[in-house]
């Protein structure tokens, strides 16, 4: 039997890489004659770089840059030919923030700025930032001013000091990447402005209070105003996926970037279909299989591709808070939760041993005998 495992990371326990092993090798356990391919995923957060160098290959090219309260901070980023994938969370990512120190007033994606010179430097000619996981709000200005823009303020100091700005000149940055095909991988389509916006929808999950998101609109509101349109005559602050990562979506295609979804440009890249195709099963993964992963998420990618080539999917998660009809309405044929099987607190603990365990017992219903 051959068994593909394809999982996202999940989410504070293990990266996709990690999940992908663990899975692969509670299956061998109980069928150690079967083969299992894995290919571990990314919507463009966290594990986009490590999933796409595990079946790419290239060179993966480690930088020192500024993290999001200004510290030094170790990124990845993958080089192949004159191409180059770059994760935004490594520089900017909500990890990066202890708990109590997460503020999205303050924090600034000016890492993510050095990571896309560092990979114009290396030669890249195109260049895919991977939207998610980020601890920041400050619609790209500190990525900006990293590539050269300025202004008659601070644009790499957080969020809310957008608001005292007065004018804002992007055309360093503009010539930086002039000769440079930048595309921004996302798997949420929100504008950088308004209730469905970055501030709206992310900025509670990042450590922002009724108080911090109303100040961070209007900080928002101010820059996008002085950054205009686009020299095409478009408005990057409507575009879908401007709100992605705090607003680094509209960093980007500021610059003239791109959007593209996360999910189906890494399929595609990896050539997933194909590798349905040879498999008799299909296991994908994340952390909490809920509503949001049937929006633009591995599961939703995987399942669905799964169901068009007439393939079972199952998922496991560490929590399933999804019925049986929404699942098959995704193309999920089945769902094991870790937390079901081994309590929340182990889970949390050792979850590359209770993930392995769980695909072991899945194997005795799904694998031959």
């Amino acid at each position: 039997m051959r068994v593909l495992v394809s999982p996202d990371c999940f989410t504070g326990t293990l990266t996709s890489v990690e999940a992908a092993t663990a899975i692969r090798d509670g299956w061998l356990k109980e069928h150690p004659q079967d083969e299992v391919v894995i290919a571990p995923l990314s919507d463009g957060g966290p594990g986009f770089v490590g999933g796409l160098h595990a079946v790419l290959g290239g060179e993966l090219i480690t930088a020192i840059v500024t993290g999001p309260l200004g510290e030094k901070t170790p990124a990845q980023f993958l080089f192949r030919g004159n191409e180059a994938w770059i994760e935004s969370a490594q520089a900017c990512g909500l990890h990066l923030v202890a708990a109590d120190k997460r503020d999205p007033r303050i924090t600034s994606t000016y890492g993510v700025g050095e990571l896309i010179a560092h990979a114009i430097d290396k030669g890249a000619k195109t260049i895919t930032v991977g939207l998610g996981g980020s601890g920041t709000n400050d619609a790209g200005a500190g990525m900006l001013a990293a590539l050269g823009a300025t202004a008659d303020g601070e644009l790499a100091a957080g969020g809310a000091k957008l608001k005292s700005l007065s004018k804002v000149d992007l055309s360093a940055a503009l010539e930086k990447i002039s000769d440079i095909e930048l595309i921004a991988a996302s798997d949420v389509d929100n504008p950088l402005l308004g209730l469905r916006g970055a501030t709206a929808v992310f900025g509670p999950q990042k450590g922002a209070d009724d108080f911090a998101v109303m100040e961070l609109e209007g900080a928002l509101e101010n820059f996008a105003a002085l950054c205009g349109r686009r020299s095409d005559g478009k408005d990057p602050a409507v575009a879908l996926g401007a709100g992605a990562a705090g607003g680094l979506g509209y960093g980007l295609l500021l610059l003239g970037g791109t959007r593209v979804a996360g999910i189906e440009t890494v399929l595609e890249i990896v050539k997933l279909d194909d590798e349905i195709n040879k498999a008799d099963l299909v296991i994908t993964g994340e952390g909490c299989l809920d509503d949001q992963s049937l929006h633009g998420k591995v599961i939703a990618g995987v399942a669905s591709h799964a169901a068009a080539l007439g393939k079972p999917c199952v998922a496991l998660a560490g929590e399933v808070r999804l019925g049986k009809r929404e699942c098959a309405t995704a193309g999920i044929d089945s769902a094991y939760s870790m937390s079901e099987f081994a309590g929340r607190e182990r889970s949390m603990a050792k979850p590359a041993e209770v993930l392995s365990e769980v695909s072991a017992r899945m194997s005795q219903t799904w694998g031959r005998r």
